[in-house]
């Protein structure tokens, strides 16, 4: 016999009925009728209803026990009376008639119910995170993680690629987020870095012959918190591959992510041969490089326009003249919207920090005309070659964006969203994967004006690699993509620079001087000397992954104890202060933080 449970809380069904059984778990809730009171008993996998009778010698005790507190039930298993059915639970057709009580932990009184699905603080939320975990969705969303996890481990095995564990302590890396270092106390004075991912090493792995690698890798990055990162560690799918190109990794990746989402999602994945859009391509139409495909509105260049005569905007005029770009967003067949619609596009344009959105819709009568603010500037033949420029129709309407391409990026891509959203045009029940190729391997960092990386520097540059004109790095595009999900970008790949010589000219170019590169990356650079294998990579996001599926658009919705937004640990009271001891073993001397 077991001690505590011969059935768990979502197994019995009406085939048990007039048994005997056990149950333990959490008292969820009660509802005192009186003479009767029931209690729905909770453990991981369900909830089975109880009752008793207040005859009965442990209604007192169960009268007075708080919520969450943990009992042991033992009792027979009846039928719920016609009409009492419970049909959201599996157990709903069945009932227990308790007849004796343990009370295994008694809970105190609640910071925050666990019953019911009601927002709380953040902050109460994380310090109590192991209540809030016994929150119904909560526990519904990491258990899909582990699923997810499980499901993955089973996909790459059968593709063909085995797990290997990567180091955690490793040395700083000079690209990327801020490290998280550790002091070494057997090198005194020296310092390990948490690794931002396994980049190298993976790399390192195929340098070693062994053909294809995967890893649900830990990742640590000392950078602030967004709703879709955590600020200080994450979890990828680690990929690499030999003796691939791009297209190898496009194959593998697309696979396993049409079945993972089949398995876990009823939405419908629009494309099962994920589109692929260069990153000039994406910019141009999306503003942005991680684009919702659900979204059909479109950003399209009108600067041109601007040249006319007949065009009397002289504001943007002006500033087109100056040097600035117009780009416009077609919304289809809005013509009846009122008035308060386009103004209020143009009011949030403004609270996002841009000077606005100018409108107006194309309109018919006997003449093409523009109704709106701005419509009286514009001449009937511009209206026409308008329409053409954006494949609009009468009835239409159009928003109007004046800035340098930066700033044009930043609004027009939001707006594109915004105005989506509030036309109701995004299917929320498809997923809509691309792939964002050809991404330039250099571009001018906005500060110092020079030369940088603009993605993973060991990429691989496209092009006959005899013929690549060093002289114009900014031509240079890299076999480097990302993989973007419904306008979440869930990974970074690349196809790897697996050519010393090559590796030297390439870092030279942003700044690295020879000795440099064989200092900072002295076990890639000496590895690949000694024979390497073409070979490309991807780390799918998992914590991104699970996000998407289950719905939610908190990273801390599917984590199980995440940090804060000010990188805090508030249930483990993480980080602390250390004491004097720890400190001198490794040389360091923590000073007061000055008031500037």
């Amino acid at each position: 016999m077991k001690k505590y449970r011969t059935h768990n809380c979502e197994e019995l069904r009406e085939k048990d009925i007039n048994k005997i059984i056990s149950l333990s778990g959490w008292l969820h809730r009660k509802r005192d009728h009186g003479n009767l009171l029931f209690i729905d008993l909770r453990d991981h996998y369900g909830i089975t209803q109880c009752v008793i009778e207040n005859d009965n010698k442990f209604f007192s005790l169960l009268e007075n026990t708080r919520p969450e507190s943990v009992l042991k039930v033992d009792g027979k298993v009846v039928k719920r009376s016609e009409g009492t059915e419970n049909q959201d639970l599996q157990t709903g057709k069945i009932e227990i008639i308790i007849q004796s009580v343990e009370i295994l932990s008694n809970a105190k009184e609640l910071p925050i119910p666990v019953f019911g699905e009601q927002d709380y603080p953040e902050d109460i939320r994380l310090k109590y995170r192991f209540l809030d975990l016994r929150r119904e969705e909560m526990h519904k969303n990491i258990v899909l993680r582990s699923k997810v996890i499980s499901f993955i481990r089973s996909e790459m095995s059968a593709l063909g690629f085995l797990e290997y564990q990567t180091p955690i302590l490793t040395s700083s890396s000079p690209e990327g987020a801020r490290d998280f270092l550790v002091p070494s106390r057997l090198n005194y004075g020296k310092f390990y870095a948490l690794p931002q991912a396994p980049q190298q090493f993976k790399q390192l792995i195929m340098v070693s012959g062994f053909d294809k690698y995967f890893q649900i890798a830990p990742c640590f990055r000392d950078e602030d918190a967004r709703a879709d990162r955590s600020p200080g560690e994450f979890y990828q799918l680690d990929i690499e591959m030999s003796f691939v190109n791009q297209e190898d990794v496009f194959e593998v990746v697309e696979k396993l992510m049409v079945k993972l989402f089949k398995e876990f999602s009823n939405k419908e994945i629009l494309n099962k041969k994920f589109p692929r859009i260069s990153f000039k391509e994406a910019m141009e139409k999306y503003g942005t490089d991680k684009p919702d495909l659900r979204n059909p509105l479109m950003i399209r260049d009108i600067t041109k326009i601007f040249s006319r005569d007949d065009v009397k905007f002289d504001i943007f005029k002006k500033l087109v003249k100056s040097g600035a770009n117009v780009r416009a967003i077609i919304t289809k067949n809005t013509h009846d919207k009122p008035r308060s619609f386009f103004d209020n596009i143009d009011k949030w344009a403004k609270e996002q920090g841009a000077s606005g959105l100018a409108y107006f819709t194309f309109e018919k009568d006997k003449n093409i005309k523009a109704k709106g603010p701005i419509g009286k500037f514009f001449s009937e033949d511009s209206l026409k070659d308008l329409l053409k420029l954006c494949e609009a129709e009468i009835g239409d309407s159009i928003f109007l964006s004046c800035g340098n391409n930066k700033e044009l990026d930043k609004i027009l891509s939001a707006a594109r969203e915004k105005i989506a959203k509030d036309l109701n045009l995004i299917d929320e029940n498809k997923f809509a994967f691309c792939w964002i190729v050809d991404y330039p391997m250099y571009e001018i960092d906005e500060n110092t004006k020079k030369i940088i990386f603009s993605h993973n520097p060991f990429s691989m540059p496209q092009g006959d690699l005899n013929e690549l004109d060093f002289q114009k790095p900014l031509e240079i595009k890299a076999y480097q993509y990302d993989i973007v999900c419904n306008g979440v970008e869930l990974s970074s790949g690349a196809i790897r620079n697996h050519v010393p010589e090559l590796m030297y000219k390439l870092f030279a170019i942003a700044g690295y001087s020879h000795k440099e590169v064989n200092k900072k990356f002295s076990g890639m650079i000496n590895a690949l000397s000694y024979g390497a294998p073409p070979h490309g990579g991807i780390a799918p996001g998992i914590d991104r992954i699970v996000m998407l599926l289950a719905n939610t658009k908190n990273i801390r919705e599917i984590t199980l104890f995440p940090m804060n937004q000010n990188a805090q640990d508030l249930m483990m009271s993480a980080p602390s202060e250390v004491d004097e001891k720890q400190l001198k073993e490794l040389g360091i001397k923590i000073e007061k933080k000055t008031k500037f």
